[in-house]
């Protein structure tokens, strides 16, 4: 039998929203404070997705001004298609509340938002047989709007407020059959997290809760999939039904740290007595009966073209003048709008980190400026490798903390600034291995990171010789170059950093401009 591996979207991508167009699926995520917001993705199997776009990708769609706080900007996006259209519905968080944009094509362009004069976050988007639309947010309250230009036409009604945990979220309202089915999350979005559903006869009630809610929750379970929630639904083309939901990996000793964010994963659902049936989450499942693979990303973008693939991303915007792909062909321009990393305003490009082990290598030329490699959970919690004045520098922000822990010259000119993360073995931190009596604290952390320069144009995986990685020889060599610190992952974790994203690895420039040849990144085994 067909197996498929979850999570099915890897990294920082939560609050999975999915509808079906024929044998075509699309799925939405939030985005918080990065733009461009709400990455959109195409499946024909519900396993392998491809991105297609992003919904915001116009600054005009996206405000995010510096007030915006990290984990602020796009919550919990619904996608959904309805009358030949597709239509989104999510909340700017700091920066305008609900809103709803519609395109004739999910690759876009979307409109330009209509805004919604509705209390809350998390709103979802339904349409009775007569064509009346309906929006639930958390809460739970369900409202009557007209979607052409985002009156309220009823409510909010209160109709349900979960089965009694904590913060009932993420609505979604479902016409099946002959009822309407209100499904939840609650619990909070950590290890509490469940789904929980209800049913009516109409969009406002009186609704009935399942017998067994939740349906699904691993809460105080041992299974490695944690904090499952804020789900959708979807039925396939072949008539079976499947959950969307976000989960979390934790790794490391106790309380376990994950440092990929919320992602997004897939289970198979049953129908029992009128209820949805589903769970656990495992990380492996039989399969869905179609079957289509997509080829992945290339490991490395040579900035060739004219225009940035859509999985980079940047916090708080990327305005025009900050980067060009034309001013320098071959390369990625930065100039700097900020000059720390510390504070909103920065020029910054990155992508997710979406394996727990990984490489991610770049080729820099600073000239002048003051540029490097970042590995990013907010402005209060990163990792840095930068370059300036002939010497490369690592520097870790650890909250109110900033402090350069190693340092190395570099000759003028390009030079590759590398990342090597790697998981660490789940022991307590008091057990300490042989020969590393000061470093096994670290053993109690999620991974490592470690940071390395070097003097070669290498390829991702290949050493001076075209070998493989082999880890750090004498003098503090390894494949990549020179090691100059390896630090605790435990740092860059939701755990300590808080907030709703994961780790997002990418380029910088603080002072001055630089360029970019490439950027590489790699899973490892």
């Amino acid at each position: 039998m067909r197996t498929y591996e979850n999570p099915v979207l890897a990294g920082f991508h939560p609050d999975p929203s999915v509808c079906r167009v024929g044998e075509d699926y699309y799925l939405v995520c939030s985005s918080f404070e990065y733009f461009p917001g709400i990455p959109v993705f195409h499946s024909r199997d519900l396993v392998h997705w491809r991105r297609i776009g992003n919904v915001l990708d116009r600054p005009g769609q996206l405000p995010l001004p510096p007030e915006v706080p990290a984990s602020g900007g796009i919550y919990a996006p619904t996608i959904r298609h309805h009358d030949g259209r597709f239509h989104v519905i999510t909340t700017n968080v700091g920066a305008g509340g609900n809103f709803l944009v519609t395109s004739e094509r999910p690759e876009g362009p979307w409109s330009d938002p209509v805004w919604i004069d509705l209390p809350g976050i998390d709103p979802d988007l339904a349409w009775d047989d007569d064509g009346t639309c309906w929006v639930a947010l958390a809460g739970v309250g369900v409202a009557r709007i007209d979607p052409a230009t985002g009156k309220v036409l009823e409510g909010p009604v209160p109709v349900w407020s979960g089965s009694g945990k904590r913060d009932p979220e993420g609505p979604h309202l479902y016409r099946i059959g002959d009822w309407w089915y209100l499904l939840v999350a609650e619990g909070g979005t950590a290890r509490g997290h469940s789904v929980s559903i209800a049913r009516a006869r109409t969009p406002l009630g009186p609704y009935e809760p399942a017998p067994d809610n939740p349906v699904l929750s691993h809460s105080g379970s041992r299974e490695p999939v944690q904090c499952t929630g804020h789900a959708d639904l979807v039925q396939a083309a072949d008539g079976t039904w499947w959950m969307v939901l976000l989960g979390t990996r934790p790794r490391g000793f106790f309380p376990e740290f994950h440092v990929l964010g919320r992602e997004t994963f897939l289970a198979p659902v049953e129908w029992v007595d009128g209820w949805p049936r589903v769970g656990p989450v495992r990380e492996r499942h039989p399969a869905p009966a179609a079957w289509h693979p997509v080829a992945a990303d290339p490991a490395r973008d040579d900035f060739d073209g004219t225009t940035l693939a859509p999985y980079w991303i940047s916090p708080h915007g990327r305005p025009d003048g900050s980067w060009s792909l034309t001013e320098r062909p071959g390369r990625l321009t930065l100039t700097a709008t900020g000059d720390s990393l510390d504070r909103p305003g920065h020029t910054f490009v990155g992508r997710r980190q979406q394996h727990h082990d990984c490489r991610a290598s770049v080729r820099l030329d600073p000239g002048a400026g003051r540029a490097g490699l970042s590995v990013r959970m907010d402005e209060a919690h990163h990792y840095d490798l930068e370059v300036a004045g002939g010497t490369a520098r690592v520097i870790a922000r650890i909250g109110p903390v900033r402090q350069c822990v190693a340092e190395h010259p570099v000759p003028p000119g390009p030079v590759t600034l590398g990342v090597d993360i790697r998981t660490t073995d789940v022991r307590p931190p008091t057990a300490v291995r042989p020969g590393d009596e000061t470093t096994g604290v670290r053993a109690g952390g999620p991974d490592t990171l470690a940071f390395w320069v070097g003097d070669a144009d290498e390829a991702p995986g290949e050493g001076r010789d075209g070998g493989t990685d082999t880890g750090e020889g004498r003098d503090g060599r390894t494949d990549g170059g020179v090691r100059l610190a390896e630090l605790d992952g435990r740092y860059l974790s939701t755990e300590v950093a808080g907030g709703f994203t994961g780790r997002v690895i990418g380029m910088y420039v603080t002072e001055g401009q630089a360029a970019f040849d490439w950027f590489a990144y790699e899973a490892r085994g």
